[in-house]
């Protein structure tokens, strides 16, 4: 693996423990985020040995969102013309989207450690994470109302379907911070653990028990769930049928069934 400037990487076992490494700054997404994360999963999607991610914050917060000195820089690019300022701004955020579609279209689960802050940006990021956990006393807030601009990095594409419309329209259009216990109630994050350190062994839990399944049927069961986003329920059973029609020709079904038989615990390879 290699050294990141915003991000520590560490592989246990078969999880990828992807933290983000900028405590002194809130974890702020700085530009080396926003390259270094499409490089990080790519790498999670090349390695078979991975097969599941947490993703964290390192410090008191998961993340304050997007770094102000960036958008700030990309400003500082401006010139008269309001056609190419449109062009750069277009191609800026079709660049940051990428880094969260990076995430998204993993075929390995990721699961989202958040305690803190989880502000703005980091809302685009959370949105693109399989599940959600949270500590007591973390803060949620789709910001960006509050500094004059629409979420434009998958917030407003991805959370209606976790939480909703109403809520997401509610939440988006009045900023309002909260909190996790509220966050749980409206299914952004599926638990909420008594603090951080409790948190990140939770989470790290769960992801050990999804990696020890068969990594076959784990990708196909993210993919399948991930289809349906976009699809009707006749198109998802049709894929569904043409899929394991390859897949359950994969040994990992006799290892499953054989171990079952045998009250044994089952040994998957990569």
């Amino acid at each position: 693996m290699s050294e990141y400037q915003a991000f520590v990487v560490e592989l246990t076992g078969n999880v990828a423990h992807v933290q983000i490494n900028r405590p002194e700054k809130i974890n702020a997404m700085n530009a080396a985020f926003w390259t270094e994360i499409i490089d990080i999963f790519q790498w999670v999607e090349d390695t078979d040995t991975v097969r599941a991610v947490v993703l964290s914050g390192a410090g008191k917060h998961f993340s304050s969102g997007i770094d102000l000195m960036m958008l700030a820089s990309v400003a500082n690019d401006f010139g008269k013309d309001v056609g190419r300022n449109a062009r750069l701004l277009r191609r800026k955020i079709l660049e940051l989207q990428a880094s969260f579609n990076a995430v998204d279209n993993c075929r390995k689960p990721v699961l989202a450690a958040i305690q803190g802050y989880c502000i703005g940006g980091a809302i685009d990021l959370i949105s693109a994470c399989d599940m959600r956990y949270a500590a007591e006393g973390a803060q949620f807030s789709i910001k960006e109302i509050d500094i004059g601009m629409a979420a434009d990095v998958g917030t407003l594409q991805r959370l209606p379907r976790i939480i909703g419309d109403g809520m997401l329209r509610e939440l988006a259009y009045t900023g309002r911070q909260f909190g996790a216990e509220e966050a749980r109630s409206i299914g952004l994050v599926n638990r909420v653990y008594p603090d951080q350190e409790s948190l990140l062994a939770g989470v790290l839990e769960i992801a050990h028990e999804i990696a020890a399944k068969s990594p076959i049927a784990v990708t196909g069961t993210k993919a399948m769930i991930s289809y349906m986003r976009d699809h009707t329920v006749n198109d998802g059973l049709e894929y569904v049928a043409t899929w394991n029609s390859a897949m359950l020709q994969s040994n990992d079904l006799r290892v499953a069934i054989a171990a079952h038989m045998s009250k044994q615990k089952p040994e998957f390879v990569d």
